[in-house]
């Protein structure tokens, strides 16, 4: 079976979000979060000098 070019250019598809991209998303986004956390912790531990020696 053979499509041909005017058949090709009918064909519409692909421009939604899907649920892979979506989750990706928010995984990355909840990874920078943990990080500003992290970051935030070690700073204000740092300035109230309540560092563990090693």
């Amino acid at each position: 079976m053979e499509i041909y070019k005017t058949e090709l250019l009918m064909i519409n598809g692909g421009g939604t979000i899907s649920g892979t991209l979506l989750n990706s998303i928010v995984r990355g986004i909840n990874a920078l979060l943990d990080l500003g956390r992290s970051l935030g912790t070690a700073i204000r531990r740092i300035g109230s000098n309540s560092v563990c020696p090693i």
